[in-house]
């Protein structure tokens, strides 16, 4: 056996989501937002100027292929490491390696590293004097938001490009042309996939490509040819691939059903929304995706006027996580009664609303000088640091003006007369708010 047949036969055992990995953007599928024609990291990788970045986004919405686009694109060489089995030896040993491509034959180098947020603070600081000098570029692809898990100093030296969970169109298109393509898919098979087989299969692999890929190629390995030596995979074969079972309704109704269940937490009828949310589990809709609807709700709908909604159900979320089905209903069914039976107010999208608009319309950020960070504050503003009035010096409240002047009046939070919301304003009465 040749090299030739070598790279075939890896070719062909790979899984076919690594075989039909996009080499280059025109291959590529989602992610409009970053990737269009005028899109920055288009332009930069076109030009080979690209800079030290994170991709950041859920499992398969491409984070690692953009990668190694990038690879292909670029003369320069390109290591992939992954931060869980990657230590600070490995860091050094790349960085070394990159100092000396560059100094003897003035070549880039492009450390890949999967998993960046499980780099420690020393793994990250051996790496920051290359970022900075340019030893290396790093790109970082993670599925944990970088601003919240990764070191700062490592953050603030790269772009970070958020991408988002594919579309069902984008994960059909990327089938189809899986099921067509001879040379990396499926095209040697005498195969027909059925139009609501490659539905279910984008819909429940919930915007991972991988996921999808799997079952596919899945329901084709192991479904057995017919009397013509032709491979018909059907919305059963889809379902036993993927491991979840077909709406047994069409996307209209799933919609209406789904919209029934909101408005009857929101309307407080316990009876309905516990028929609607079996009707949508019982007709194969994912009870996570109740869990979650369920959660906003408690705030969105229940919000201040019973707070301890949103405790309830996000622990019936956590609690159908780690039970599953079928006990993971019981805690989802107590939940649903709860915010059901909760008092209602709204008045918390109203405050986030109201001040969202003022801060994109007005966008007043002349902070009262009491208010700011004395330890990069200005001469003249340390002066006023005496000016600002520690609450717990003063019981725990004291009235003091905390937006800047142009919105000093503006009331974003109004409590109602429901629920514990009487108790808020009974508390700033005794406070003797003004508002």
């Amino acid at each position: 056996m040749d090299l030739f047949d070598l790279a075939q036969e890896k070719n062909t055992s790979a899984p076919l989501a690594e075989r039909m990995r996009a080499r280059n953007l025109n291959e590529f599928l989602g992610q409009e937002h970053i990737v269009s024609e005028t899109g920055l990291l288009r332009r930069a990788i076109k030009l080979d100027r690209l800079g030290s970045c994170i991709f950041w986004g859920p499992p398969g919405c491409g984070k690692t292929t953009l990668a190694n686009v990038i690879a292909n694109g670029t003369d320069g060489n390109f290591v992939k490491l992954n931060a869980v089995n990657s230590g600070v030896a490995d860091v050094k040993r790349v960085v070394e390696d990159a100092q000396r491509e560059k100094k003897l034959y003035g070549k880039k180098t492009y450390l890949l590293l999967d998993e960046c947020h499980r780099f420690n603070k020393t793994q990250s600081d051996s790496l920051l004097p290359s970022i900075e000098n340019g030893d290396i570029i790093f790109i970082g692809s993670t599925t944990e938001n970088p601003f919240a898990s990764m070191t700062p100093a490592i953050v603030s030296r790269c772009r970070v490009f958020e991408l988002k969970r594919l579309k069902e169109s984008n994960i059909i298109s990327a089938l189809k042309k899986a099921i067509l393509d001879a040379e990396r898919g499926l095209g040697n098979y005498d195969l027909t996939v059925d139009d609501d087989a490659l539905e279910h299969i984008a819909r429940a692999s919930a915007g991972d490509l991988r996921v999808a890929y799997n079952a596919l190629e899945l329901a084709v390995l192991t479904t057995p040819p017919n009397a013509d030596g032709k491979i018909i995979v059907t919305i059963k074969d889809a379902e036993e691939s993927i491991q979840k079972k077909a709406l047994s309704f069409d996307e209209n109704l799933y919609y209406d059903i789904l919209s029934a269940f909101c408005k009857s937490l929101r309307g407080s009828d316990a009876n309905a929304a516990l028929y609607y949310m079996q009707r949508l589990i019982k007709g194969g809709c994912d009870p996570l995706l109740l869990a979650r609807r369920l959660v906003v709700h408690s705030a969105e709908d229940v919000g201040m006027a019973d707070p301890n909604a949103l405790v309830v159900a996000t622990n019936a979320l956590l609690a159908y996580e780690r039970l599953g089905l079928p006990e993971g209903l019981i805690p989802l069914s107590e939940a649903v009664i709860y915010v059901c039976e909760a008092e209602k107010s709204n008045t918390v999208v109203e405050a986030m609303y109201s001040a969202g608009a003022d801060a994109e319309r007005v966008k007043d950020d002349d902070i009262p000088a009491h208010l700011k960070n004395y330890e990069f504050a200005s001469k003249e503003d340390k002066q006023k640091k005496s000016l600002y009035k520690y609450p717990h010096d003063y019981g725990g409240y004291v009235e003091q003006q905390y937006l800047p002047d142009g919105l000093k009046d503006k009331v974003y939070y109004n409590p109602k007369d429901n629920g514990y919301e009487k108790t808020v304003k009974e508390i700033r009465k005794k406070k003797g708010k003004k508002n």
